[in-house]
């Protein structure tokens, strides 16, 4: 493990872990002064298990009985309408009148059929709904009882629309029960029963529902309900027990301060001392076992997150009761930062979550023990590659865990209330399985947001039919063989030293697709064609070799994948030098070494930063190197893999990534073990006369 020292980090360096420990010492501080439950820890709907009397005498203003006194008085305020609109009313006289002469004329065309009169009288808009008889009544009745008709018609209806004030919702009682009511009583029915058909057609609403007036009474009514004061004497029963705490009570309870607990500025110093105390300490922690998270933005960016989010979730479920306490999903936080941060932070994190988690419930040492011991068996139960299936098992078990700790902290009431024990042991195993669910939302959410390689994600573009990979098969298809074959060689090795074997296939895979760019400047894809650098200067044909690195990195980018599948691509070259258009350089200057900057020959790096790169960088030159050797034995095949080892050694490109010299006999000898079996000598097979069915065959 790489030694950590403070002197090699720079000011913006500093300066991050000074705001990540400001900001988790603030939310602690938080969450610890607001988390201390007073002389009752109720809320509304809790039962009381005995009588609660008031302390002192107490006159308040009571806000719930005030807003019950205001919404009362609103609904007490009838709606406010327009006044009655005159213009509808000469609207409506209009069109009855036109109506009118339309079916006088309709009367007295001789040349009509009854059918059609009575087809035209039904098609006038409005008179549809007309019955069987009224229409009869308008073709049949006598001119001097249709004049008649017409002249109530319109006097009627100006009585109406003039008079009555009449709303949508009123419209109906109008129709029905005032417009009948108002026909003379000394018209003959039938035409009394026309008059108020033919009306009731034309009432409609004069006046309508004005919402401003309507919202301004209400306002008023409300204001001038006043402010409901409240008195409670001292010893007077506040709530009895065995009942539902409701929240005129729990109103009560807070205005006599029995639901809140105040502190004095010592003891928030303390708290604020001892939450700067605690984040510094766990960044230590972090200093001493896992010093890698500090250095990289993104993870600790990620576990301040986590674990500030945990916090909140804790001070949020803890005090709400012991069923909500179980469900607590502490392992959710354990699994996510083992799986993307590293098992040591996740262990750290659990400490510190367990600490605070105690704090908040009063010093409590049955919920510390049940959010640590729940958090550290998924913890150190998840296998190295996280699946569905392990995360769900991992949190399950964290969930038999705090089963567990209830049990060792509540012997003596299994006796007396099994049921409630298997009540909360069940809720513990739901808040386990709940924290798997929980770890793989996290994973897919924030894998993008923080460009995280997880599992399943690096399993997706490990598919063949990726379509980085599919353009890599049909453009470079010698390319993409040579790729096939560097990834199992570097999936081997990663295997046996224990490095990241799903990423150390994922970033091979994708390690050459900047030479999709210019595939046939590359001397796999050459076959058949001439070499296209025998009409190039050396300095123009390191730029385009060289550049396919920097060409891979753009369509790593632009197909979006992760940063740490990205590293594979300039480090699998490091800093090496192209040798041979720097020979053939040196050769242009007759020899001159001192006239050929070498530093232009050479990758632009940076070097291997992780084994799993360098596996690579190993895996790419032996296998390259080999099958330009064709070597006819397995000390041949040896004498080339120890070579390049030898050179990348020496020419320091192994000396950052923290492969131990123990990791790299391992890798060579199965490299060695590997190329033996693809390049080992053949039997030339004789030549034979193949029949004329076999080849049909």
């Amino acid at each position: 493990m790489e030694h950590f020292k403070l002197s090699s980090y720079s000011r913006r360096w500093v300066l991050r872990q000074v705001l990540c420990a400001l900001v988790l010492s603030l939310v602690t501080f938080s969450v610890l002064v607001f988390s201390f439950a007073g002389q009752y820890d109720f809320s509304v709907g809790d039962v009381v298990s005995r009588d609660i009397r008031s302390n002192k005498d107490i006159t308040y203003v009571s806000e719930i009985l005030s807003h019950r006194a205001e919404d009362e008085a609103m609904r007490q305020v009838e709606p406010v309408y327009t006044r009655p609109d005159i213009s509808i009313a000469s609207q409506q006289l209009e069109k009855a009148e036109e109506v009118l002469d339309f079916l006088s004329a309709v009367r007295a065309d001789s040349y009509a059929t009854e059918s059609q009169m009575r087809s035209w009288v039904l098609a006038v808009q409005g008179l549809r709904n007309l019955s069987e008889s009224e229409v009869n009544a308008i073709l049949t009745l006598p001119e001097e009882s249709w004049n008649q008709v017409r002249i109530e018609t319109r006097a009627l209806l100006y009585q109406v629309m003039r008079q009555e004030e009449i709303h949508a919702e009123t419209l109906p009682v109008v129709l029905e029960q005032r417009v009948p009511a108002l026909v003379p009583l000394d018209l003959p029915q039938d035409e009394a029963t026309l008059v108020t058909a033919l009306v009731q057609k034309f009432v409609l609403p004069n006046s309508f529902f004005d919402q401003n007036a309507t919202q301004q009474a209400r306002d008023l009514a409300a204001e001038e309900s006043g402010p409901v004061f409240r008195t409670i004497r001292n010893g007077e029963v506040i709530v009895r027990e065995g009942s539902v705490i409701s929240e005129l009570e729990m109103e009560i309870l807070v205005q006599l301060g029995f639901t809140s607990q105040q502190r004095n500025w010592q003891d928030s110093i303390l708290i604020g001392l001892f939450s700067l105390c605690a984040s510094v300490v766990f960044g230590l922690y972090l200093m001493k076992v896992q010093p890698e998270v500090l250095k990289n933005a993104r993870q600790e960016l990620l576990l301040l997150l986590l674990l500030v989010v945990f916090i909140v979730l804790a001070w949020l479920l803890i005090p709400s009761g012991p069923l909500l306490l179980y469900f607590f999903p502490s392992a959710a936080l354990g699994m996510l930062l083992a799986t993307k941060v590293g098992q040591p932070a996740a262990i750290g994190a659990m400490i510190y979550l367990s600490g605070i988690s105690g704090w908040i419930d009063g010093s409590s040492l049955f919920v510390a023990a049940l959010v640590l011991l729940n958090g550290l068996t998924a913890v150190l139960t998840l296998p190295r590659y996280e699946q569905t299936g392990s995360i769900f098992r991992s949190g399950l078990l964290g969930g038999v865990s705090g089963a567990v700790v209830r049990l060792a902290f509540s012997t003596s009431e299994l006796r007396v209330a099994p049921i409630s024990f298997l009540l909360e042991a069940a809720v513990s195993i739901a808040g386990g399985i709940i924290s798997g669910g929980l770890t793989l939302g996290g994973l897919f959410l924030l894998a993008p947001i923080f460009d995280l390689a997880t599992t399943f994600r690096l399993i997706e573009l490990s598919h063949p039919n990726h379509p980085l990979l599919q353009r890599l098969l049909r453009e470079a298809p010698a390319t993409f063989h040579h790729t096939m074959m560097v990834a199992s060689m570097t999936e081997q090795a990663a295997e046996r030293i224990g490095a990241n074997v799903l990423l150390t296939r994922a970033g091979t895979y994708y390690h050459d697709i900047g030479k999709l760019a210019r595939p046939y400047f590359f001397v796999e894809n050459q076959k058949g064609l001439k070499n296209p650098h025998d009409r190039l200067d050396p300095q123009t044909s390191v730029d385009i070799i060289v550049g396919h690195v920097r060409d891979g990195a753009r369509l790593a980018r632009q197909y979006g994948l992760p940063s740490q599948v990205r590293a594979f691509i300039p480090e699998h070259h490091g800093t090496m030098r192209v040798s041979f258009f720097y020979q053939k350089a040196v050769e242009a200057a007759g020899g001159e070494v001192s006239l050929v900057d070498e530093s232009l020959f050479r990758y632009p790096g940076p070097r291997p930063q992780s084994r799993e790169t360098a596996l690579l960088m190993l895996a790419d030159g032996c296998e390259a190197a080999t099958r330009a050797a064709s070597p006819s034995s397995v000390e041949e095949v040896k004498k080339v893999v120890d070579a390049i080892f030898d050179a990348r050694i020496r020419d320091g490109q192994l000396d950052v990534c923290p492969l131990t010299l123990k990791e790299l006999q391992i890798v060579k000898e199965t490299y060695i073990e590997l190329l033996r079996g693809v390049y080992h000598p053949r039997i030339k097979y004789p030549d034979s006369k193949i029949s004329a069915e076999d080849d049909k065959e």
